[in-house]
């Protein structure tokens, strides 16, 4: 098993810039992607950003431009970095794990919430 290990700014203000990290722990070696997922009230979880260990990156329409996911010197540990931070970025983040080099859905984390203030 998985289990991963989210943290991060709950509340930020608009315009500023958010980084939420999170770190693999159990089965690691079987991970190949990384990813955050969000989900705002009353709509869909959708991706935000994912990376796999082959070196791909892949950003949701909604942020692209605004959001950078990277490594960092653990490997199985990302960073999300979310700059011009509006409003509707105000959501529950979810890290997500994946077996293979796809959108990752195989593992999530809890959740955390970030609520961006005008």
């Amino acid at each position: 098993q998985v289990q991963l290990i989210e943290a991060g700014r709950g509340e930020v203000q608009a315009g500023g810039s958010l980084v939420l990290s999170c770190r693999a722990a159990g089965s690691i070696d079987s991970i190949k992607t990384m990813g955050w997922y969000r989900q705002a009230p009353g709509k869909e979880r959708e991706l935000v950003a994912s990376l796999t260990y082959g070196g791909s990156t892949l950003y949701g329409d909604s942020v692209k431009g605004r959001v950078t996911i990277s490594e960092t010197h653990y490997k199985y540990m990302v960073h999300l970095q979310i700059d011009r931070l509006v409003p509707e970025d105000t959501a529950v983040y979810y890290c997500a794990a994946d077996r293979l080099e796809r959108p990752p859905s195989d593992f999530w984390g809890r959740g955390t919430q970030v609520t961006v203030s005008s």
